[in-house]
């Protein structure tokens, strides 16, 4: 099977129709962003993140300037025992690569323990349904790599961002992907990019 090949790379959901519905598996609830989830935030990102260290600096600048609306727009899902396993923001971008207001899926993340469980998918559907009261439309960054995590993108209705097929790294990296999942969102993006 060809090696995955790491590309940072953007995935649009064009509009906000036909939302998933997918509950959280039994045993698992979210809550809220409260004030001090910092360092659980960054203990879960420590766990799980295999491309880079992440630090209380990536949250100051990722959300420091409206840290106000966090109980809004971040969640952490936790067991039945209280135990934060994972965390996502519904976040946005006012002007978007100068293409207007976007919804931003935002620092997504599950425990290593916790993964492959079924979490992403509710995950990211309770965020987008949260964020289509104020947006309609919504992207978020990812990288190559993160083979999991692009097929919950994909399932979820994002596809790869357009504007990226003139790309070389994109397109390399995007081939890549498809060699190992075969999603027809990924198929189309690369029969356009012909």
């Amino acid at each position: 099977m060809n090696e995955l090949v790491a590309a940072n790379v953007h995935m649009i959901r064009p509009h906000m129709a036909d939302l998933p519905a997918w509950p959280l598996p039994v045993g698992y609830g979210f809550r809220a962003y409260r004030p001090g989830d910092e360092a659980m935030w960054v203990a879960l990102h420590l766990d799980a993140e295999p491309l880079f260290t992440v630090t209380l600096d990536h949250f100051a600048e990722s959300f420091g300037a409206h840290r106000e609306v966090l109980p809004e727009r971040m969640w952490f899902v936790q067991t039945a025992a209280g135990e934060d396993v994972g965390s996502i923001a519904a976040w946005w971008q006012d002007d978007w690569q100068g293409r207007g207001a976007w919804g931003q899926i935002h620092w997504v993340v599950v425990a290593r323990a916790h993964q492959r469980r079924g979490l992403s998918k509710p995950m990211l559907a309770h965020a987008l349904h949260a964020m289509a009261r104020t947006h309609d439309r919504a992207m978020l960054g990812t990288n190559t790599l993160r083979l999991w995590a692009l097929k919950s993108y994909l399932d979820c209705g994002f596809v790869p961002d357009p504007h990226e097929r003139a790309a070389p790294d994109a397109l390399a990296g995007w081939l890549a992907v498809q060699m190992h999942l075969a999603h027809p969102a990924i198929q189309a993006w690369l029969r356009d990019s012909d």
